[in-house]
């Protein structure tokens, strides 16, 4: 018994020491086969296992950890997407290695003694692992085993949840190549991954994906920050800052994201940088698009140039093996736009940056081959009637071209800091959408980084720009993010007066996610202009003229008809997105983001006549039977069933959107606020049934014919539902409730077996009530 108490009582480094394996002589570990790459650490590849070797002036920097997904099976997740990044340190510890990490999320800056000391106290790196030292090199250098660190499911670097799965099978995993380059080191681990129960099929044995980990190091002169601000649109980095107690709390500390970039000349207005950014055009981008990729990460340069630098960002060709075989993609110094062959409908933009300062280090753009389609089917529906090229598919080259740049472009926003801006395609007015010379000059919204596509408002006979550009807002924001101020400049000062500009231009506001302004209506995907009512019904026209062309535009002789149901079902897409958009101006409160001195309120509930115009719309346009889009001479080459069901999918949303509880709950309150004209949730919900049930109620009674049944049923059914749990806090039962008993006492239970069920059906509602 003293003998055990004895041997628990060591001290924990004593006792850790005992489970060392002593280290081996060096070239008893690194043999003659090994297969070396020397670079920011060495590494060597012996058999199946991989070692790192870690010169002294590495142990205990600031190394940035990049996770992502190289390749995977389908259906779980895809190339590219990025897993996790975090920053470690690599530490000697006797004959240990000790992998740390280093977390940036408290801090204290300019902090006194006391606050560094209660921080540092607080905030004890953890370790993830403790390796032993394999063998010693030359000048002091450290090997270690570095394996397990790619074929075990280490959870700090675990794609498991990415690829939605349980674990690693270290059994059927396995290094799949390294390569060590100045500032970073790659590798790429074959990785087989257990499922659930649940999975079935050909997964049941689980998936394999290729995870590549990039090792990166972090700048020794950390990069200026520039201070995140709510008003300006940017990728940024949080932390808490205890040595500000300024504010008597916990300083909340943002930092935006953003390449380095300084001038040549700091006294010149304009002038070039020491380095620019350069975004090189990957060896796999297909020839004939590289210009136009060149072209859209160029397209950046005039923003730059209001911002104050020339020639601050510039796109090149990467050099094939035989100009420099050297050359990699994978190369941290390098910035690239990728091309990867996947039917994936999409491209993606993120970047690599430095979470002490938000210095962005490096981006690569990802293009999916399939994203031809995004924007061919985009064009076609929205832009084709005032493109004659766009009206015969496949498009030409020139054209697809020219939509590939616009998605670099958009893409290349996001790598060099700036996410989504979804309201100022707002600030355009309907007559600079259709007018040819404005629309040339600044394109179809303010930002190219918002979602407003092509120009569907413009009409044929108008002549105007149709694609999106980098824009108004776009170069107010590079000059906010990026502009270099004289050193003895008040940088605070100065960006404040370009925030200023905001409250006489609404092209220069900014908002960014959709769920953090659901009230607004400027906050939107896939809308243009600044009155959603007048912009849908010019969208619906231009989407006739599509329906008129549909047929001869996509189909051949001998061919299917496979290309007329993806755009049939592109233009019904469509339709539903700008009815979507007039939806939101029910109820709409504007969000503007003003500090105080600016004006005395933030948010502004719409004028009511605007918002009975966008109801009326949608009982006139939406839960109408949409003839134009469902015509014989398509719906029978597509379908022998009918096309009401993707009518109702497109109804239903709609509907359940506009008498959503949120909804209800802001109308009822601003109905308040406004006074006697407000539009209330009452009066909308009267207006519905009014227009719904029109064949069915008043005195011109009409037998409606299929679609409007279904459209019938279902408002009965939505309202029918609300009484199901009714909210404490919502008007909606009461609403849903006076509509019912009004329709039990309008429709005439003589008229037809159609309107005998709907009694029925409210019957039943109000009885289980």
């Amino acid at each position: 018994m003293l003998k055990t108490t004895a041997r628990l009582a060591l001290p924990l480094a004593v006792a850790a020491s005992a489970a060392l394996a002593d280290p081996k002589p060096y070239d008893d570990v690194i043999k003659d086969d090994a297969v070396t790459d020397a670079g920011l650490f060495t590494t060597h590849v012996v058999g199946d296992k991989l070692y790192f070797e870690l010169k002294p002036e590495i142990m205990g920097k600031d190394l940035l950890w990049v996770t992502s997904v190289d390749s995977t099976s389908e259906g779980f997740s895809y190339a590219g997407m990025p897993v996790q990044d975090r920053v470690v340190r690599f530490e000697q510890r006797g004959d240990r290695v000790l992998l740390r990490d280093i977390r940036f999320g408290v801090r204290s800056l300019d902090g006194d003694d006391g606050t560094n000391k209660a921080v540092r106290e607080s905030s004890i790196a953890p370790i993830i692992q403790a390796i032993d030292v394999a063998a010693y090199g030359k000048d002091k250098s450290v090997v270690i085993d570095a394996t397990d660190l790619f074929t075990k499911d280490v959870k700090e670097f675990s794609a498991a949840r990415s690829l939605n799965a349980n674990s690693m099978d270290s059994k059927r995993s396995f290094i799949e190549s390294v390569k060590s380059f100045p500032e970073n080191v790659l590798t790429k681990a074959l990785a087989t991954y257990t499922l659930s129960n649940a999975e079935g099929g050909r997964f049941r044995s689980g998936i394999t994906a290729v995870i590549a980990h990039s090792i990166v190091k972090l700048p020794d002169d950390p990069w200026k920050p520039r201070h995140y601000d709510d008003r300006v649109g940017y990728f940024n980095v949080d932390f808490l800052d205890y040595a500000d107690d300024s504010q008597h709390e916990v300083a909340e500390v943002s930092y935006i994201n953003r390449f380095r970039l300084e001038k040549k000349d700091p006294n010149a207005e304009i002038s070039d940088p020491k380095e620019p950014i350069v975004f090189y055009v990957a060896r796999e981008v297909p020839d004939k698009w590289k210009p136009y990729v060149k072209a859209g990460i160029e397209d950046w340069q005039p923003a730059f140039e209001q911002a104050g630098f020339s020639n601050a960002i510039i796109g090149k060709y990467a050099p094939d093996r035989a100009e420099d075989p050297d050359w990699d993609a994978e190369d941290t110094r390098f910035s690239t736009i990728r091309w990867l062959p996947s039917q994936i409908p999409n491209a993606f933009g993120p970047h690599v940056h430095d979470p002490r300062t938000g210095e962005i280090l490096e981006a690569d753009v990802r293009m999916y081959h399939n994203v031809m389609k995004l924007v061919r089917d985009w064009y076609f529906v929205q832009a084709g009637p005032s493109d004659e090229r766009a009206q015969k598919l496949p498009m030409p080259d020139d054209l697809m071209g020219e939509l590939i740049q616009f998605v670099v472009a958009h893409e290349v926003g996001h790598s060099i800091g700036l996410p989504h801006n979804f309201k100022v395609s707002s600030s355009y007015t309907i007559e600079q959408l259709r007018d040819p010379e404005w629309t040339r000059k600044n394109g179809t919204a303010s930002s190219i980084m918002d979602y407003a596509r092509f120009n569907y408002v413009a009409q044929p006979e108008d002549g105007a720009g149709l694609l999106p550009m980098v824009g108004p807002y776009d170069k107010f924001s590079i000059e906010w993010g990026y502009k270099q101020f004289p050193a003895d400049a008040d940088e605070a000062a100065e960006l404040e007066k370009i925030v200023d500009r905001q409250l006489d231009d609404p092209m220069l506001l900014w908002a960014g996610g959709l769920g953090a302004v659901p009230t607004d209506h400027t906050v939107q995907t896939e809308d243009l202009g600044d009155d959603a009512v007048e912009a849908t019904r010019l969208g619906l026209k231009n989407l006739e003229r599509v329906m008129g062309y549909l047929v001869e535009a996509t189909s051949e002789k001998d061919e299917d008809y496979r290309l007329l149901g993806n755009m049939h079902s592109a233009v019904l897409g469509q339709w539903r997105r700008e009815m979507g958009h007039v939806a939101k101006v029910v109820g709409a409160v504007e969000e503007i983001k003003y500090y105080y001195g600016d004006d005395d309120q933030q948010y502004f509930p719409l004028d009511p006549g605007k918002q009975r115009e966008a109801m009326q719309f949608l009982l006139d346009n939406a839960f109408t039977t949409p003839e134009a889009f469902i015509p014989d001479d398509i719906v029978f080459r597509l379908t022998g069933q009918g096309v009401q069901d993707a009518v109702r999918r497109n109804q239903i949303g709609l509907m359940r959107s506009l008498v959503g509880a949120t909804r209800i709950r802001r109308m009822s309150e601003m109905a308040e606020r406004v006074g006697p004209d407000a539009f209330t949730p009452a009066e909308m919900m009267n207006m519905m049934t009014d227009g719904i049930m029109s064949e069915l109620i008043g005195r011109r009674k009409s037998d409606p014919d299929v679609y409007r049944r279904n459209t019938q049923r279902m408002y009965v059914d939505t309202l029918a539902g609300l009484l199901e749990d009714p909210e404490s806090d919502s008007d909606r039962p009461a609403l849903a409730r006076n509509e019912l008993q009004r329709l039990m006492m309008e429709l005439d239970s003589d008229q037809s077996p159609h309107v005998r069920d709907l009694l029925a059906r409210i019957e039943q509602s109000l009885d289980t009530d």
